[in-house]
């Protein structure tokens, strides 16, 4: 029998209050949390950059970030796509990290990450096996379209998110 998910790797938005709840207990406070048609934008300030940009794409089964930095001369960080498991209901959105991510930089080829987080997540079983089938396939089916498409944000329009990113 394979180990229940860590409570590390989830957390749960509070849409009605606009609060993430990270796995640590501390809550952040959301400046924008809304429940678009596509799924869930939040948005919050950080300690490092001027915001922290999130959508929940629930029917994708990712987890889309970006960081907005401090400085407007500085270069734009990475898009980052990790696969989720997401729970909602009409008061909160809770999601699981599966550990599997795609780095996808401006102008960039996109890049599998935290291939050996995941690898040794599984093996502990900390990650069960379906969940693991589950990222492992969401993570590619990705790569394999963003590749195609040459942007996230070209991807998202062919996914029906039109939305500014």
């Amino acid at each position: 029998m394979s180990a229940a998910i860590s409570p590390a790797l989830m957390e749960v938005i509070d849409v009605v209050n606009s609060q993430r709840r990270q796995p640590s207990g501390y809550v952040h406070h959301l400046e924008v949390c809304q429940v678009e048609r596509w799924g869930l934008a939040v948005e919050c300030a950080t300690p490092d950059h001027e915001h922290e940009i999130t959508w929940l794409l629930a029917d994708l089964g990712l987890r889309l970030t970006k960081f907005r930095p401090r400085n407007r001369h500085a270069r734009p960080g990475p898009s980052t796509l990790t696969a989720v498991t997401i729970h909602r209901d009409t008061r909160s959105w809770a999601t699981t990290d599966l550990l599997l991510s795609l780095e996808v930089p401006d102008g960039g080829r996109p890049r599998v990450t935290r291939a050996a987080e995941f690898a040794s997540a599984v093996a502990s079983g900390a990650i069960r096996h379906s969940e693991a089938d589950y990222a492992f396939r969401t993570v590619h089916r990705t790569l394999d379209e963003i590749s195609m498409h040459r942007s996230v944000n070209q991807w998202l329009a062919y996914r029906g998110v039109f939305d500014p990113w």
